[in-house]
């Protein structure tokens, strides 16, 4: 029998006693950790715009960093131009690392998976509440691991290409899609499982494998930068102040370590300390700047996006494409260099990956590997971008698709530095209030929303309750 007096009920008037006390809540960084979490922490139950002052802090006052001067630099104007997505003049520098830079896959299946499934579910929830489809580009997707054999382009010099057919045997006029052309082979196709709708892969002859990885009931899309910059928005009207060009340069701690007391950071050569409650680090791979003990690394990425000459079907393809001999040589891995290396010739195939995401807005976006040749600098607009590494994936998935080659039109050469080492989220240390939400790897968009909505949990009601933290407790680490 259960005794009335061991259950205790939260009553109206303590919940609200709850929701009074005053928070001053700092969040450090602007990328789409931080967004997501100002965006949550103001939909927590508990919120109280009264008494509860939210503060985000974002380094660099400019989205431009880490694109050449020649890509365009507001991609919500591809989609729709008068879209609500529009960029704020008072928001420059948000989402101007990673997360605008980033590819955008939501996957059900992605790691970890203790919190991949319901920041999947978060996806789709944002979507239909705030029109995402229309604001940030959200749409369901396929996804699929391909094997390709590249071919090579007339002007690369050679006449033959590896195990391809010879250059001018009639594979570089025009367009030939996976199906459009090539109905007398569908038996062929289907053998390898080809869909029949990816038909902005070029010839029947590039394809050589086919894999499922994801489909349209657990894989989706969202364009990473208008996504990260609706999330900012949507927290500023519920009342975050957004800080732009504010580097912070410590956490002061209470004197026995035991919580926070204060934020300090410069904006246009002057000093300033907020009083602060709760700091939420979400920095992204600068987080050990402000958190040492936090194991969060860089890697930098390089990607470029393409406007294709018609809309290309949703897929998401992950790629092994075999260049042939005579391909320019990928440029070498430990080369700081801003020139193409197209000068050199393979003399031999050799396997390359690049990842493609076809988008709604007319584009697809493709990325290389990532490099450690240049150290991270101090804020994301400094981040150099290598245009040889840039040209090297024009060149690779130019060599598997008209769409994204020769009839394409390259709009961006961008470059950004991925936080490796986590994800880490909650509490650091036995620092109450102290709390980081960084290292994401690739997934970042994809666990942003379950990130945020787990941290305002952590803020509001003193633990997690939407899922469990497993391997992504800083406690492991500090």
């Amino acid at each position: 029998m259960i005794r009335a007096t061991s259950i205790r009920l939260l009553t109206t008037p303590t919940i609200r006693a709850m929701s009074s006390t005053p928070k001053e809540i700092t969040i450090i960084g602007g990328g789409i950790i931080g967004c997501t979490t100002a965006y949550y922490l103001t939909r927590h139950p508990s919120y109280s715009p009264e008494t509860h002052r939210i503060t985000l802090l974002e380094a660099s006052s400019t989205s431009a960093g880490g694109r050449t001067p020649d890509s365009i630099q507001d991609p919500a104007t591809l989609a729709d131009p008068a879209t609500v997505s529009k960029k704020n003049p008072a928001h420059d520098g948000i989402a101007g690392a990673a997360s605008g830079k980033a590819g955008g896959l939501l996957a059900k299946w992605a790691f970890p998976q203790n919190i991949a499934p319901l920041s999947f579910q978060l996806h789709a929830e944002l979507a239909k509440e705030h029109d995402g489809d229309r604001r940030w580009g959200y749409r369901r997707c396929n996804a699929s691991q391909v094997e390709l054999r590249g071919r090579l382009s007339p002007e690369s010099g050679s006449a033959m290409a590896g195990d391809a057919e010879p250059v001018g045997s009639g594979a570089e006029k025009g367009t030939k899609g996976l199906h459009k052309d090539h109905r007398k082979n569908a038996k062929a196709l289907q053998k390898i499982g080809a869909p029949e709708d990816l038909d902005w892969v070029d010839t029947d002859e590039a394809l050589a494998d086919y894999d499922e990885i994801g489909n349209t009931d657990n894989t989706a899309q969202v364009h990473p930068e208008l996504f990260t910059r609706s999330m900012a928005q949507l927290a500023e009207d519920k009342g975050v102040r957004i800080v732009t060009g504010a580097k912070v340069t410590s956490i002061t701690r209470s004197k026995d370590n035991k919580g926070v007391e204060s934020v300090t950071y410069e904006k246009d050569g002057h000093e300033e300390t907020l009083p602060a409650t709760t700091c939420v680090v979400a920095a992204g791979p600068w987080t050990r700047l402000v958190l040492p003990e936090i194991p969060v690394t860089a890697a930098r990425a390089h990607s470029v996006v393409i406007q294709t000459p018609r809309p290309v079907s949703a897929y998401a393809l992950f790629t092994s494409i075999k260049l042939p001999v005579g391909f320019p040589a990928p440029t070498p891995e430990r080369s700081r260099g801003t020139s193409s290396a197209a000068a050199q010739k393979l003399r031999g195939p050799q396997i390359v990956d690049p990842e493609i995401y076809a988008r709604p807005d007319g584009t697809a976006y493709a990325c290389g590997p990532t490099d450690n040749v240049v150290a991270l600098p101090p804020l994301s607009a400094d981040v150099e971008v290598d245009t040889g590494r840039c040209a090297d994936i024009e060149r690779q998935v130019g060599s598997i698709s008209d769409e994204l080659g020769r009839d394409g039109k390259v709009l961006a050469r961008q470059a950004c530095y991925l936080p490796q080492g986590g994800p880490w989220i909650g509490q650091v240390g036995d620092t109450k209030g102290l709390i980081v939400a960084a290292g994401h790897t690739c997934w970042g968009i994809q666990n942003a929303p379950a990130t945020g909505k787990l941290v305002s949990e952590i803020v509001y009601d003193g633990g997690v309750k939407s899922a469990r933290l497993g391997g992504c407790d800083p406690k492991l680490v500090v």
